[in-house]
């Protein structure tokens, strides 16, 4: 497995577990400390820079979302860095929808991982 698959293989379980996970408990962050939220992003940086160090590759095939992945989690490890105080996301159709984006986000990276023909 080249390394596009092996971080897909990581990250697109993950995703499914977090948003089938933050679906069933939402209510944890209506009131969260921001050393949580502050926290929650160290993680979300330190994972991001991981993918986008060592996969940082922009041509267009399915190894892109690998590498928007990383980017997208640095960005949001940032901004829950500088802005652990902002107001979460309460359950609504918006967050509903960020959700259901990330789901198929995990199981797009999921199938790339374990269902691409090996060569």
């Amino acid at each position: 497995m080249d390394t596009s698959g092996h971080i897909a293989a990581v990250l697109g379980p993950t995703l499914i577990v977090v948003t089938v996970s933050e679906v069933l408990n939402l209510s944890i962050w209506h009131d969260v400390h921001p050393t949580v939220v502050y926290l929650n992003g160290l993680l979300f940086l330190i994972g991001g820079l991981v993918i986008v160090t060592t996969h940082n590759i922009w041509r267009l095939d399915l190894s892109l979302l690998v590498t928007v992945s990383g980017w997208l989690l640095v960005s949001a490890g940032a901004f829950r860095m500088f802005f652990p105080t902002a107001q979460q996301l309460a359950a609504g159709l918006g967050t509903y929808i960020v959700i259901a984006m990330l789901f198929t986000l995990g199981v797009a990276l999921t199938a790339y991982a374990f269902l691409k023909p090996s060569s």
